[in-house]
């Protein structure tokens, strides 16, 4: 098995009140890396390495004054590490698809982790797809109605993103998080509905991890 280049990064010494563990998947050079180094670093190198099985990383953020910690997997794109995808794709909250909008060939590609992923994700999780590199927009090849259209066919979050402008990159992570938010909910109140027990109150409205749980483990 290949190695894992793993990194951490910690923005808080607080305990956070949610945890959530994020994969990012998609062919190798559509921006995966760039896109969690601006989000995490808030920096963006244009000559960054490919990833050699995952990276790891962490970051905390607050929404609405509630703490989360996003366990952030970055999943290598060569076809010798697919393989290992489930590893870590496995028990995520959501799930974010990436392609190159200057190249058809990793538009494509999505539809196959959407089918991969819709057989063997049995928890529930939020499935992004993301269109990144909407700088180049002479080079484009894949409108945005085009993949717009497949996210809703598929029940996907979609938005466009540019790692090298940072256009998006941090409302990806905000919707995709409130959206699985809503999700939960939605779903936790269909639960209580089928209970016998409906018309307790709920002492749970979401099913991410409590930090305040079992704060050593990472994902």
């Amino acid at each position: 098995m290949s190695k894992t280049k793993t990194k951490t990064m910690v923005t808080t010494n607080k305990v956070c009140n949610l945890e959530c563990k994020i994969c990012l998947l998609g062919d190798t050079g559509v921006g995966k890396s760039s896109i969690v180094q601006r989000f995490v670093h808030n920096t963006y190198n244009p000559c960054m390495e490919n990833t050699i099985g995952a990276s790891f990383m962490t970051k905390t953020m607050y929404i609405k004054s509630t703490c989360y910690k996003l366990n952030i997997w970055d999943t290598a794109g060569q076809e010798r590490y697919k393989a290992l995808a489930p590893m870590y794709y496995r028990g995520a909250n959501i799930c974010i698809v990436v392609y190159d909008v200057t190249s058809r060939s990793s538009f494509d590609s999505v539809q196959s982790w959407i089918r991969e992923l819709r057989t063997y994700l049995l928890e529930k999780c939020l499935i992004c797809i993301v269109g990144n590199k909407s700088d180049l927009a002479d080079r484009r090849v894949v409108m945005h109605y085009e993949a717009k259209q497949y996210a809703d066919s598929v029940d996907a979050f979609f938005i466009e993103t540019s790692a090298k402008n940072c256009n998006n990159i941090t409302e990806l992570f905000i919707n995709g998080l409130n959206r699985y938010r809503e999700m939960e909910q939605s779903s936790s109140l269909a639960g209580q509905k089928d209970s016998p027990n409906h018309g307790q109150k709920s002492t749970r409205s979401i099913s991410l991890k409590d930090g305040t749980r079992n704060s050593g483990k990472c994902c």
